[in-house]
């Protein structure tokens, strides 16, 4: 085979393989490393699981697109500073109880069985709070958990 050639069928292989699969693996690395996220961290505090919410990314998703909350389980979102946090039902497939936390866990205010039907409505504390517990709909009900009760928490260290 002569030089010429050979040249020509390494330039083709260089355009036509190389190239475009070393911007698909480029693409592909750039696009999974720029969405990483920390790993979901959960944590059990007396008889309830935990999945603690501290990015903004998995704050804004909430317990949103979950066809099925188990019992004994709540998302707590973890705010740097204490704000008037509004929550909504986007996304949501099942109703939920929202439960608005002082730094201590006392319930400063609950929204039982929140419809997504109630979107784009949104909900919020009747003050400053940095702690919200997303649960099931009925948990703070079959709990007997009321404004003034006060909910264990697991120790938070975000």
């Amino acid at each position: 085979m002569n030089m010429p050639y050979r040249k020509n069928i390494l330039y083709g292989v260089v355009l036509f393989v190389l190239v475009p699969g070393s911007v698909v693996l480029y693409n592909n690395f750039y696009r999974t490393t720029k969405r990483m996220e920390p790993a979901t961290t959960y944590v059990v505090a007396g008889s309830m699981r935990f999945e603690i919410a501290t990015t903004t990314s998995a704050q804004e998703r909430g317990l949103g697109g979950r066809i099925n909350i188990p019992n004994n389980y709540g998302m707590l979102f973890v705010f740097k500073t204490p704000k008037k946090y509004g929550f909504w039902m986007k996304d949501m497939k099942v109703p939920i109880d929202i439960i608005w936390l002082s730094d201590k866990g006392v319930i400063l205010g609950v929204e039982k069985s929140v419809s997504p039907k109630t979107y784009p409505h949104v909900f919020y504390p009747p003050k400053s709070v940095r702690y919200v517990l997303e649960t099931r709909s009925g948990e703070t009900t079959e709990r007997g958990w009321s404004k003034g009760d006060v909910v264990q928490m697991p120790i938070l260290q975000f």
